[in-house]
């Protein structure tokens, strides 16, 4: 699964690139001309990152930037759709320590 984001499906589109020649009309000339059309993609901006589901369990996911700046996974599981918070995850002993403080939380 390159390049594609597993929460929003986002993936790489094509599409072209555009030359121009002329001096536009606004300016004082005749006007531009399309030369040439090129192939190009349009990749999105993935990251890789561990997150924290509701079961505390550690997941690794590719995401764009668009979900983690909105804070919220929407995940398929079997036939269900689970919603939740991105928390991302801590490593070695800071996650024991993330543990206490939402038990601490939590009672």
């Amino acid at each position: 699964m390159a390049r594609v984001c597993q929460v929003t499906g986002k993936r790489t589109r094509v599409g072209n690139n555009v030359s121009r020649r002329g001096l536009p009309k606004k300016k004082g000339g005749v006007g531009l001309r399309i030369t040439s059309r090129t192939k190009r993609t349009f990749k999105p901006n993935l990251q890789s990152i561990r997150v924290l589901d509701p079961e505390g369990r550690v997941l690794r996911l590719k995401v764009s930037t668009k979900v983690i700046k909105s804070g919220v996974i929407t995940l398929q599981k079997g036939d269900k759709t689970i919603t939740f918070p991105l928390v991302k995850a801590v490593r070695g002993r800071n996650r024991r320590a993330l543990e206490s403080i939402q038990s601490d939380a939590s009672a």
